[in-house]
C-alpha cells in the first residue's frame, strides 16, 4: 500500500524536532526573598518583598518558590492582601516549601497567614508581564492570558507530521 506522505526520515525527523523546539515555554524559578525566603521582614524593611519582586520580571509559568519554617503562605485577591485578611485565601500552604506557578499574566497578592505576619510586612505582590506575542487586543483587554506552549495550527501541524512518521513506519 502506497503512503499519502511522501517525506524523507531525515527531513520528519528535522520538522517534528523544530515544532518540539518552537512549542516548548521557557520558564524561570525565583526563591522569594532571595536567601532570606520567606521570613517577617526587619523593623526598617517592611517593604522587603514588593521590593524584592519589583527587582525580577516574571513570565506566565515561572515558578515561585516560597521557603519557610513555622509559617505560611497564602495567595490572596487584593482586598485580603490590602487588609492583611486571611479568611478566604485563594491558596493556602503550610508545608516549609511551597512551589507556585504563576500560570497567567496579571497581579498575584502573597501574604503570611501567621497571625501579625502581613502587618509586620510579610506581604508580596507579583506582575507577571503579558506575553508580547500576543495581539494588541488581548494585552489591552485586562482578561488574563492562560499559559499555552502552543497553538491550535502547531498542534494540527504536529498532528499531521506524527500520521506521517506513523504511515512512514508502516
Amino acid at each position: 500500500m502506497a503512503s499519502s506522505c511522501s517525506i524523507s526520515l531525515p527531513v520528519l525527523l528535522f520538522a517534528i524536532f523544530s515544532v518540539l523546539t518552537c512549542c516548548s515555554v521557557a520558564s524561570n524559578e525565583f526563591q522569594v526573598g532571595g536567601s532570606k525566603g520567606w521570613v517577617v521582614p526587619s523593623l526598617n524593611d517592611t517593604n522587603f518583598y514588593n521590593e524584592w519582586a519589583s527587582h525580577n520580571r516574571f513570565h506566565a509559568g515561572d515558578i515561585l518558590w516560597f521557603k519557610y519554617k513555622k509559617d505560611s503562605v497564602m495567595e490572596v485577591d487584593e482586598g485580603g492582601y490590602k487588609n492583611c485578611n486571611t479568611t478566604h485565601p485563594i491558596l493556602f500552604s503550610n508545608s516549609g516549601k511551597t512551589e507556585f506557578k504563576l500560570g497567567h499574566s496579571g497581579t498575584f497578592y502573597f501574604m503570611s497567614g501567621a497571625s501579625g505576619h502581613c502587618e509586620m510586612g510579610q506581604k508580596m505582590t507579583v506582575r507577571v508581564m503579558v506575553d508580547e506575542s500576543l495581539p494588541e487586543h488581548v494585552k489591552s483587554s485586562g482578561y488574563h492570558i492562560p499559559v499555552s506552549p502552543s497553538g491550535v495550527s502547531q498542534m494540527l501541524f504536529f498532528q499531521f507530521l506524527l500520521a506521517c512518521a506513523a504511515s512512514y513506519v508502516v
